[in-house]
């Protein structure tokens, strides 16, 4: 039987890429004599923008630092030993760099075990053992605290959390064992999986000290100091810790259940990381430690050598690095300054995008329409989405004064944009209405402004192919909410110049969002592939397949959202329209619905009413529908759907609308909130083996976002 320290030696060796966090140990005299004390901190040698993690090598580190004050403590000659972080990190948990090289369930099952052996010597130490949680802290670093007697908190903590389920992991080194029986079942689950699978939605220091994961939280100020303290005053007994009595009965069960629910809501059963999770809080019931690692170990070695944490880890690095990086932008250097801002028409969309230049660029921006009334009611949605922001803290009075004297409106474009650096459109979707937007915005702006246009579908060449200087034109899509969704594709047109398309990306990155270089193709990207999949669910429906069977059909995708009820987000009109554009284009593989254009003709805002809280056909809509007589079951569904997916996405990497799958797959997360645990969907089409039955091949290597051959 290997020892820790071999077991952690044997799993470094395999990864000598590891950033290895050490463990200082330091000693101290307590405030007001209360004894001798040892303080580890966790710290990787580099600032906070290189958060400290636990690769093997590290653990060993911490290993080491544990023999240390383990024989100290047991002489006598400390009272306690702390554990806390660089400044601004505690720690963000295990190095996943390490977790993709793995090829062996042995490895991966060491991962789990090196892990808890190391993490559970500070529960058996001696004397008592504080963590201190100064700053961002996730997955292990969450853990190891949770190993500890007592825990506080700085109120300066931006972001805490067990993310694994996100990933498609669950969190292996005690989170799914000791928090139920830390905070309860209820709490544990709101935690472990709910967040999670709210986009991975982290917990504030307040957060963190109100569900009682920590015992007494401090400002971010003194933190260390005002906690040392608090140490002193509990090892001396001047504080007892109080701990809620956890219902060990039918509300640990209830809590369990309504996890399953939130799972099935969010994934379908499509992702197996929530559930396995599940299985090892409902297991931790009866508060055997021990059994709980051993369901970890076993859960974290499954999903290590399964297709999904590897699609998740895949998703989490296009986002965290290529979404930084964006494939094909020119150089950064040619991009040009904007001060100002044009934003052409004052409807919602128009109005959207004014406010997120304004919050992020600060810079004047101004808002031209048709009339008055229309220009007043543009701004006026500025100024009150400025007053919910004040309302709710998240900026001060002078800020809001400053940005809303930034904002204004004016009929004469001429008056608008002379000294604009960088015009948007967002009107009507209509070639024509844009060709003569964007004449009458060249008549007037300086000769260096760049043109962007908000268009989902509509070719960005053909809409500058009218003006004197069709090379300051650019696509500048984004996805609705515009606040929410961070995609923005970048269209570069047929005379698009290097100068306009970088100023288009720096303007993007000041946005904070994640911009992917696209070709001037119909729908671009997300729109194509979306249609794709809309419409061949719309064919099969129209050729015979009950609504809520072709809608099942998808179900195991886990999507955010079925087709129809995201058909009535988009709106049947505008899904409609995209339709017929790319039915133009490519009439041998886009159709056009003959019962989607009923729906709109009869005005209907979607398939579904929803009397009972739950999506209903709308019998008016089950009465416009006319169907065939071929029914085809859930599977047969998902692999026609699929297929087409898979044929669309081939012939997009052909026609190189973007550079590499990879970009497809940014698309698809960020832009249509497609699941991280499958990576968008080419990892996803590579491990059904549809990409084989349908193109003849993978889309990325073995051993990208799979585990390695």
């Amino acid at each position: 039987m290997s020892t820790t320290a071999e077991l952690l030696k044997q799993a470094s060796e395999l990864f000598p890429d590891e950033v290895v966090t050490s463990a200082h140990v330091r000693h101290f005299d307590l405030p007001a004599g209360a004894g001798r004390f040892a303080l580890i901190t966790l710290d990787n040698g580099h600032d906070h923008t290189k958060p400290t993690t636990f690769g093997p090598a590290s653990l060993a580190n911490l290993n080491a630092a544990i023999d240390q004050v383990e024989k100290e403590a047991a002489d006598g000659e400390i009272i306690g030993v702390g554990i806390t972080g660089k400044p601004f990190i505690f720690a963000v948990g295990a190095d996943l760099k390490g977790v993709e090289i793995l090829k062996e369930y042995e490895h991966a099952l060491a991962i789990g075990k090196g892990g808890h052996e190391v993490f559970k010597r500070l529960s058996k130490l001696a004397v008592p053992t504080f963590a201190y949680y100064n700053g961002a802290a996730m997955g292990g670093g969450v853990e190891v605290g949770l190993h500890c007697t007592y825990r506080t908190v700085s109120s300066a903590v931006p972001a805490f959390s067990l993310p694994e389920v996100f990933l498609g992991l669950v969190p292996g080194w005690g989170g799914c064992t000791l928090l139920p029986n830390l905070i309860g079942p209820e709490k544990a689950v709101s935690v472990i999986i709910e967040n999670s699978l709210n986009q991975n939605r982290q917990l504030k220091g307040r957060q963190v000290y109100e569900l009682g994961i920590a015992d007494a939280i401090f400002e971010g100020a003194d933190f260390l100091e005002q906690s040392l303290i608090w140490t002193a005053a509990v090892l001396k007994g001047e504080l007892e810790i109080e701990r809620p009595v956890i219902d060990r009965g039918e509300a640990w069960d209830q809590a369990v259940a309504k996890g399953r629910f939130i799972a099935d809501s969010k994934v379908h059963g499509a992702a197996p990381a929530a559930y396995r999770a599940l299985d090892i809080i409902a297991a931790a019931k009866n508060g055997d430690l021990q059994q709980g690692y051993d369901a970890e170990d076993k859960a974290l070695a499954d999903l290590i050598m399964g297709g999904e944490l590897r699609s998740g880890i895949y998703a989490f690095n296009l986002v965290q690095k290529r979404g930084k990086r964006p494939a094909g932008a020119p150089d950064k250097n040619l991009a040009r300054p904007v001060t100002k801002v044009g934003v052409v028409g004052a409807g919602l969309m128009a109005s959207q995008l004014a406010l997120l230049f304004l919050r992020r660029l600060e810079v004047p921006v101004v808002l031209t329409d048709i009339d008055q009334e229309r220009v007043d009611k543009g701004v006026g949605y500025v100024h009150a989405e400025i007053d919910k922001l004040l309302g709710k803290g998240r900026v001060n009075q002078d800020k809001a004064n400053r940005l809303k004297a930034l904002v204004s409106g004016v009929l004469d474009k001429a008056e608008g944009f002379s000294d604009a650096d960088f015009v948007i459109e967002a009107v009507f979707e209509e070639i024509g209405v844009k060709q003569q937007v964007f004449a009458e915005v060249e008549a007037v702006a300086p000769a260096h402004a760049v043109f962007a246009t908000n268009t989902s579908s509509l070719s960005v060449s053909e809409m500058a192919s009218k003006l004197k200087n069709p090379e300051r034109v650019v696509g500048f899509h984004f996805f609705n909410p515009v606040a929410v969704l961070p995609l923005l594709e970048i269209v570069r047109g047929e005379k698009t110049d290097d100068a306009s398309l970088a100023t288009a990306f720096a303007v993007a990155k000041k946005l904070k969002k994640t911009a992917v270089l696209t070709k001037d193709a119909p729908a671009f990207v997300v729109n194509r592939i979306l249609t794709r999949f809309m419409g061949e669910i719309q064919n099969i429906i129209d050729e015979g397949t009950p609504v809520e069977v072709a809608e099942k059909g998808v179900e195991p995708l886990g999507l955010p959202m079925s087709p129809l009820v995201l058909l009535e987000l988009v709106g049947p009109a505008i899904g409609l329209h995209v339709s017929e554009t790319l039915n133009r284009a490519f009439p041998e593989r886009f159709t056009v619905s003959p019962n989607l254009a009923a729906v709109v003709k009869a005005g209907k805002r979607g398939f579904y009413v929803y009397d009972s809280g739950k999506p209903e056909l709308d019998p008016e809509v089950a009465a416009l529908l006319k169907q065939g007589d071929s029914v085809l079951t859930e599977q047969q569904v998902r692999d026609r759907v699929l297929d087409a997916v898979a044929q669309e996405i081939g012939i997009m990497l052909d026609e190189g609308v973007v550079a590499e799958a990879q970009d497809i797959d940014l698309c698809l997360i960020t832009g249509a909130g497609w699941p991280f645990h499958l990576g968008g969907i080419t990892p996803y089409l590579d491990r059904e083996g549809v990409s084989e039955r349908v193109n003849g091949k993978r889309f990325l290597a073995q051993g990208v976002a799979s585990v390695p051959a």
